[in-house]
């Protein structure tokens, strides 16, 4: 019996092994001898072949759920640009021909074109903003300079002045006849603003201030609107108060002031001012930079910007705040809305870029099977990888800028102190990161259109120069990261002391809670799709990194102060800082964005924006595994899933890349590159005739 049991299983053995002989020879042969029956036109995942799933999507409902409340106002914008082709700004320009041209462009939008946005920077920032991106698309140096004029300029009348200020310079600034400045950063001092060493001293004998620039390094630096147009300035300066003690003066911290610098009429520079040209930079060169500085500058005792701080006739000083610090702080928080435009217009930035590079490799075909048709070079997984996360992130990006816009405009109605520090960690954190994203991005775009990117008519390079700028003013975004780092810390220290956390930071005490426990061995190794998909699963995991980041950080920061002191302890860990924030950062936009998708009313547009959203969560996943591989919160086996199924995304996103991008709904005379154009047998046409064919 035991003999021919073994004699039918050597039979059954050698027939199994006979089939995978057959089966391996038949494999063999096909490599050698290829099936070619059915043409190839794109190259595909085949593991993903038989259970992809078609997601259509009208470009038409989904832009109208991405188009936000004031499209019609942005429409009205590029309308009036459309039909003013001598207003639009041309590829090769002049310094002084484009500092024109941008003053023209700007003053004909509000006077002809009839857009106002100066009346929307308090009663409805959200329109303003809108307008701002809709100009930013225009021309980025038309779009500055328009927020030199509003946000900064009119916006420190308005919001650090009082009702007399507000009566005697809105209507002139807001149909520019008083083109105006802020005078914030110095030669030697920009992010340290408390360090500012210009000043402005008191005499009780005239009622006027003195504003001095005591030292080369208090030369007022890179002032937009100060070289050539500029009337007025908000000059940022000490207030220094005469005493009858020793020291002669006291330093109540730094205030702002309205000065004169040009003569109304003659147009010529004011008695005691001096005023020089910044010269070419490597972008924005339609914003005419200048540098100011001040000789005994007498202004009248009533252009203090006093609504923190005022000063009686008789020299004495009186403010609601009790602190220098609390008054520097209040008068920068009124500032915020400029960090909040910048976020906002560089997504705009980032769309035109995406639409522009998405398109061409959509167009261009190069290489493909043998005797087979070229393939479009969005069907290679290299290109897919560099642009359809980013694709993914732009969305990220859109919705949470449009909550932040909204929170701002809350807080400007509200005034509620909570809610104000949340904007103000938002707007740095977003402002950074967003930027930040974006001026990478741009190279990104330029390399993957190859040579045609260079082509200074499809437009990176003067995005990518103009744009990087936005990772400096407003905030340097290393130091915005830092106030961040300083905020969430803050909070943690709040948690374990039993405080209440406001809403932007409430996710750290369940996260925290979660962190100080083991991460759970089984999730640890679940890896199917539906897993990996569930936004559960994706929020966790980025709240998980960023409650372990900042407990470890806090056990460093204790640690080193010890030996360092406070500031040694953060220096020493500042690039962990830096990550914590922009981990908390990538928390909130990928929250939002959960957000949105649920909110979307539309089945198809929901399904397109869920697999956006699985791309943007899933890719920053894998970007930072080692973070959740080296404390267990992801088994190798799930990271490789991870792996897999984010090319899986980038694939099935580039069927509907077409579509995400014709949602953004950018005519082809805002984008105007010819590589970009919405209708591809256009753009080689287009682009023929750019150079006289």
């Amino acid at each position: 019996m035991e003999l021919q049991q073994i004699s039918s299983k050597c039979l059954q053995n050698s027939e199994e092994t006979a089939e995978v002989v057959n089966r391996r020879i038949n494999l063999l042969t096909l490599h050698l001898n290829p099936v070619q029956d059915t043409p190839v036109q794109e190259l595909e995942l085949l593991r993903c072949a038989g259970k992809m799933k078609v997601i259509k999507v009208s470009t038409e409902t989904l832009s109208e759920y991405m188009r936000g409340k004031h499209r019609d106002i942005q429409e009205e914008v590029f309308a009036y640009f459309n039909s003013r082709p001598e207003l639009q700004t041309p590829i090769e320009i002049s310094k002084d021909e484009h500092r024109e041209l941008c003053m023209k462009q700007l003053v004909g939008l509000v006077r002809e074109g009839g857009i106002r946005p100066f009346r929307y920077v308090v009663d409805d920032p959200a329109k303003y903003f809108a307008i701002a991106e809709a100009v930013g698309s225009v021309d980025m140096s038309l779009g500055i300079k328009m927020g030199v004029q509003y946000s900064l300029w009119g916006g420190s009348v308005i919001n650090l002045g009082t009702k007399k200020h507000r009566d005697k310079y809105f209507d002139s600034i807001d149909n520019v006849d008083y083109p105006g400045c802020f005078a914030m950063t110095e030669l030697h001092h920009g992010s340290n603003v408390q360090g500012l060493q210009t000043v402005a001293t008191f005499d009780p004998l005239t009622d006027e201030f003195i504003i001095d620039t005591p030292n080369d390094g208090a030369i007022k630096w890179w002032i937009g609107n100060a070289a050539v147009h500029g009337k007025f300035a908000t000059v940022f300066a000490r207030l220094m108060l005469p005493t009858h003690d020793t020291k002669g003066v006291t330093d109540m911290g730094v205030h702002a002031f309205i000065v004169p610098i040009r003569d109304m009429k003659t147009h010529k520079t004011l008695p005691g001012v001096e005023i020089h040209d910044c010269g070419h930079k490597v972008g924005l060169n339609g914003v005419d930079n200048g540098a100011l500085r001040f000789r005994s500058v007498r202004i009248p005792r009533d252009n203090l910007l006093n609504r923190f701080g005022d000063v009686s006739r008789d020299g004495r000083y009186t403010s609601s705040l009790p602190t220098i610090s609390k008054r520097f702080a209040a008068t920068l928080g009124e500032l915020v809305g400029g960090r909040v435009g910048l976020a906002y217009s560089s997504v705009g930035v980032l769309k035109i870029a995406v639409v522009i590079a998405t398109r061409y490799s959509l167009l261009r075909q190069q290489f493909g099977p043998p005797k087979q048709p070229e393939v479009s070079i969005l069907d290679y997984q290299s290109q897919q990888h560099k642009l359809m996360p980013m694709l993914a992130s732009t969305y990220a990006f859109h919705f949470a800028t449009l909550h932040l816009v909204e929170k701002y405009s809350e807080m400007k109605k509200s005034h509620d102190e909570e809610l104000i520090g949340d904007v103000h960690a938002l707007s740095a954190g977003l402002k950074a990161y967003i930027t930040s994203y974006t001026a990478k991005s741009l190279s990104t775009c330029r390399e993957a259109c190859g040579g045609h990117g260079y082509a200074a008519v499809n437009r990176f390079g003067s995005l990518r120069n103009d744009h990087d700028i936005f990772q400096t003013f407003e905030g340097d975004n290393t130091v915005l990261l830092q106030q961040v780092a300083g905020l969430l810390l803050k909070q943690y220290r709040e948690k374990f002391q039993g405080g209440t956390l406001t809403v932007t930071w409430n996710y750290l005490r369940q996260s925290m809670n979660s962190y100080l426990a083991q991460p759970n061995p089984v999730t640890a190794r679940w890896e199917s799709e539906d897993h990996l998909r569930n936004p559960n699963f994706q929020l966790d995991a980025f709240r998980y990194r960023t409650s372990r980041l900042l407990q470890s950080v806090a056990i460093r920061l204790q640690k080193h102060s010890k030996t360092l002191g406070g500031f040694g302890a953060w220096n020493r860990c500042l690039n962990h800082l830096l990550t914590l924030a922009e981990s908390h950062i990538e928390s909130f936009i990928l929250e939002k964005f959960i957000e949105a998708v649920k909110n979307c009313p539309d089945e198809n547009s929901r399904a397109a924006l869920k697999l956006v959203c699985d791309l943007y969560a899933l890719d920053r996943i894998w970007n930072d595994i080692g973070t959740y591989r080296n404390v267990d919160y992801v088994a190798p086996n799930k990271a490789k899933a991870i792996h897999k199924l984010a090319d899986y995304l980038c694939f099935q996103v580039k069927n509907i890349a077409r579509e995400l991008v014709d949602a953004f709904d950018l005519p082809d005379y805002v984008t105007r590159a010819p590589i970009g154009v919405q209708t591809p047998s256009e753009a080689y046409t287009q682009y023929t005739q750019n150079v006289g064919f």
